[in-house]
Order: structure tokens, then sequence, then C-alpha cells
């Protein structure tokens, strides 16, 4: 698995109809495939997360999506970012998954993770429970789904989940990739050194050195060489060929979300936009040089919630970053 360059699909509304959302995500992975970018991703959520938008703004659901897809691009990688375990049945989500890997021919990631946003767990009757429960859960899942993406016939009498000798056909290969996707340094990290081809790592950008330091020690204890768990870091990404619009599109998306740039003291203000990465090509390549990939991580995923359903935006990100990890 190599995903040095990723585009997260996480905003779905659109200034067109409904009837156009599905040509508008498919135009973006299009572009994101002809644009060097390694995978493209869909969120797996029911309701849209408050810091992107409102509630009740169209979300897709991610494997249907992924399922088209599948069948209108050809060579790019597809995924969620990342599927929440408490949504589905483990043998179902390597059943899932599995298929998905078929019908693109070879090019599914099963990212997952143990879910975070509860409200879209008591709208759908979907348990919760604790974090303690969501990583014992996702621990035993992942005991189930990697030897059926394996090809084994896994068994498990567990807390949380019980299989017998599940089998898992169709499958076109044995090594479809596993990404874990989080910043828990205990138990997300030991999860990715045990499991995972790949960690997503969300974070802050000052956090991001001891992330790494913290994820060379959970490999470690379990005698894994860290190098063979690739990296990437998630990045929200505003970028246009004029800096100044990319920083209009910056102002206007954080007002939509209750914060006016233009009365926030110089104090507040980073807090408000220091995890954004926003300008020019050169300037957004600048950032992402120094703040996140000088830091370590192997590559960059990242989402362009304000304006990558333009047309030529995507386009644009993949021109500006794919020099940076691909040489």
């Amino acid at each position: 698995m190599t995903v040095r360059l990723g585009y997260q699909m996480t905003k779905f509304s659109y200034s067109t109809p409904i009837g156009e959302l599905f040509p508008t995500v498919i135009a973006q992975a299009r572009e994101a495939e002809s644009a060097g970018f390694d995978a493209a991703f869909i969120m797996d959520h029911f309701l849209q997360a408050p810091v992107l938008g409102a509630l009740d703004e169209p979300m897709p659901e991610a494997y249907t999506t992924l399922g088209a897809l599948a069948t209108a691009t050809k060579k790019i990688q597809l995924g969620a970012l990342v599927t929440s375990n408490t949504f589905r049945n483990p043998p179902m989500l390597a059943k899932a998954v599995s298929t998905l890997d078929v019908a693109s021919g070879g090019r599914a990631v099963l990212g997952i993770g143990a879910g975070w946003f509860e409200p879209e767990h008591s709208q759908y009757g979907y348990e919760f429970g604790t974090l303690t429960d969501r990583f014992e859960r996702l621990d035993e899942a992942l005991q189930i789904i990697t030897p059926m993406l394996r090809g084994d016939r896994p068994t498990l009498d567990g807390k949380w989940y019980h299989v017998e000798n599940a089998i898992n056909e169709p499958r076109i290969r044995d090594d479809l990739p596993i990404m874990l996707g989080g910043g828990g340094e205990k138990k997300t990290f030991a999860l990715a050194a045990r499991f995972a081809d790949h960690l997503n790592i969300t974070c802050s950008q000052s956090e991001l050195p001891r992330k790494l330091d913290a994820l060379e020690k959970r490999c470690e204890e379990i005698g894994r060489d860290r190098s063979t768990l690739e990296t990437s870091f998630q990045a929200f990404v505003i970028i246009d060929e004029s800096g100044d619009r990319a920083r209009r599109l910056q102002h206007d998306f954080l007002l939509s979300r209750g914060v006016d740039l233009s009365t926030t003291s110089d104090a507040k203000r980073p807090a408000a936009t220091d995890e954004m990465i926003c300008g020019d090509p050169d300037e957004v390549a600048e950032q992402l040089q120094t703040r996140f990939l000088d830091k370590g991580v192997d590559g960059i995923i990242l989402n362009l919630v304000v304006n990558g359903h333009e047309p030529g935006i995507v386009e644009l990100a993949g021109r500006t970053l794919s020099p940076l990890v691909h040489g």
C-alpha cells in the first residue's frame, strides 16, 4: 500500500440539486485520479460533523458511494476515512470492503476507527458505549476482519462479537491494506502497530512529533519495524490560484461556523486558523512541507471542504502537492 497523497471528500452540500450530487462526487474522484492522488476517501458518517457544517447537510452512505466510484475510476485507490467500526458487523464489513476490492479491480483500502460521534449513534440506534468499550470492540473486530481479508476463516467467541468459520468470498487478493485513523497514542497506535499497513494521524501540528515518537514506542513494544507502517497526516486545505481568494473563502467558511476573523483578536485568531492550510499553491506547498512532511510523516491526506467541488481545484491541489510526496 502506498498513499503518499490522498483526497478525502467530507462535504456534500453543493449548490447543485441533489440529483447532481453523485456526478459532482465522481468528478472530484476522477480529477484526483488524473492529478496524481494515490487514493480517494469518503467520510463514514450519517450526519455532518459539526466543525464542517450543519448536522442535516447531505451525507451519503460511504460504501454505496465507494461502489459508485469503483466503476467510475480506473486506478485510484478507494476507501472510507475512516469506517466507524460501530456501524457494521465486522464480518459484514470484511465482505463489503472485499466486494469493493473486486468491483474496483483491487483498489480498495479498509480505513477503520473506533467511532467518535455520539449523536449519529443515538439517532440511528447504534450502541455508543464508553471509549474503552469502543476500543475493545475495534480490537475484536480487527481479529475477525484481518484474517477474513487474508483468506482465512476465523472463529471468535469474544466479549462483543461472535463468528464461526467466517468465509469471505469473493476476494481478488490476500493483501488488501488496512488503514487506522486517529490520534490516540495508547489505544489507536497500539492497534495500528498490531494490524495496520497505514496510520492516518489526526492531531494539531504541534503534537505531531510527539505522536510519531509514541508510534515508534508502540511498534517497539511488539517488535515491529516502524518503517513498515506507513503514516500520513490529515490536513484541512483551502487552495486557490489566488491566495487572496483562498483567504476570503476561509473567512466565509469560518463565518458560517460562527467565527468572524474580521473581529477576532490577534490572540484568538490562531485557535481558529492554525489547523487550516490556506493560500495559493506556493503557500500551501510550503506550509505542508514545513509543518508536516518535515516532521516525519510519509504523506498527506487532505480535504478541500470549502472549494474541492469546484472544477479544477482538486487538480490544482494534486499538481501542487504531488511533487512534494512523490519526488
